[in-house]
């Protein structure tokens, strides 16, 4: 479940804004070889079955025809998303250019997470190796966006006039991608840093682009903004538990599960118990304070940007309003926020520059 940050999923979980851009085309590619489960991604080989060359050509899908398959999906998704409804406050340059930067994020997290054509479902090893394919292909298509031979996928020729027009380096795209390696390969952290140095992949890259869109991308503001990016993904860690757990995952760190003697089959529950309640109050608690941390980075900005990074602090902090409102038990249904909370928390935060 990468892309959290100023955005969740490939968009923003904590605070419910979302957009998909649409994408739809062909990319083509190697693979990479599946990982153990549990150890950090390591460097890319090719896979069978990746529709260009070798036994198992014919009968697997290649990255590229499953990356456009999915890129049609997210496009047609957007319709439901509730993105738009805040891009629309925003001048057109900036909405055009996050809507590139979300459709892209959100087309790398769905070949992350979503059922995949042609893909076994589960966490089979040939499951694995498909989508780790598919991520190579779509990280090709961003190479083409950045040497000039051109990406196939329209999704990707977006991202890369918006990387153009706003100079946006081409690492943070590498590492949403990377992130979304990661968690096929990886699926629990032992502790707080581990989770964090993920963070560092899938949240904080949204965050940088985001400056960079709106110019605004200097040292300071970026160190706050990984905060920010930082706690949004954990909040979003916390109100996803049952959806994270159905995929295979749990970012809630072991020692923190220990410390409350709580244990895994615990987090299949239907509703929370006591000692789950309390693990998630603490990472809530922790996630307000990393949050509070960077919100000054709204006291830096001005028109727009002050606006657009107001609203994901006060989605934030309306996500974790809605956690504790629900006493801590994301596990009997999932806390939203309501958008009148995160409008009052918008205004409040653009007034107060924090």
């Amino acid at each position: 479940m990468a892309g959290g940050g100023f955005g969740d999923r490939g968009s923003p979980g904590a605070s419910g804004l979302r957009e998909p851009a649409p994408g739809d085309g062909a990319a083509g590619d190697q693979a990479a070889a599946p990982g153990d489960g549990t150890t950090a991604p390591g460097g890319r080989t090719t896979a069978p079955g990746d529709g260009t060359s070798g036994t198992g050509a014919a009968s697997a899908p290649s990255g590229t025809s499953v990356a456009a398959e999915v890129s049609l999906a997210v496009a047609a998704k957007a319709a439901a998303e509730n993105f738009p409804v805040a891009l629309r406050v925003l001048p057109r340059r900036y909405r055009r250019h996050l809507t590139a930067l979300y459709g892209f994020a959100r087309l790398a997290d769905d070949i992350g997470d979503e059922p995949l054509p042609g893909v076994e479902p589960g966490g089979t090893q040939a499951g694995t190796a498909a989508r780790l394919r598919v991520l190579d292909a779509l990280r090709d298509d961003v190479t083409r966006g950045y040497d000039g031979t051109g990406p196939r996928l329209p999704a990707i020729r977006a991202l890369a006039a918006t990387a153009r027009e706003c100079g946006i380096p081409r690492q943070p795209f590498d590492d949403l991608i990377e992130a979304n390696r990661q968690d096929q390969r990886v699926k629990r952290y032992q502790t707080i840093d581990e989770l964090i140095r993920y963070c560092e992949l899938s949240a904080n890259p949204v965050g940088l682009v985001v400056l960079h869109i709106f110019g605004a991308a200097t040292a300071e503001r970026i160190r706050l903004s990984d905060n920010i990016c930082t706690a949004l993904q954990i909040i979003e860690h916390c109100q996803d538990v049952r959806e994270d757990l159905a995929n295979g995952r749990i970012y809630l760190p072991r020692e923190d599960m220990e410390r409350f003697g709580c244990s895994e089959a615990d987090l299949a529950e239907p509703a929370a118990a006591a000692r789950v309640r309390e693990l998630i109050g603490f990472e809530a608690r922790r996630a307000a304070r990393m949050l509070d941390g960077g919100a000054p980075l709204v006291g830096t900005l001005r028109g727009a940007a002050r606006l657009a990074v107001a609203g994901y602090v006060a989605g934030g902090r309306a996500a974790l309003a809605a956690i504790a409102a629900a006493g801590y038990d994301v596990l009997r249904d999932t806390p939203r926020p309501g958008k009148g909370r995160t409008v009052a928390g918008l205004v409040r935060s653009f007034v107060t520059g924090r």
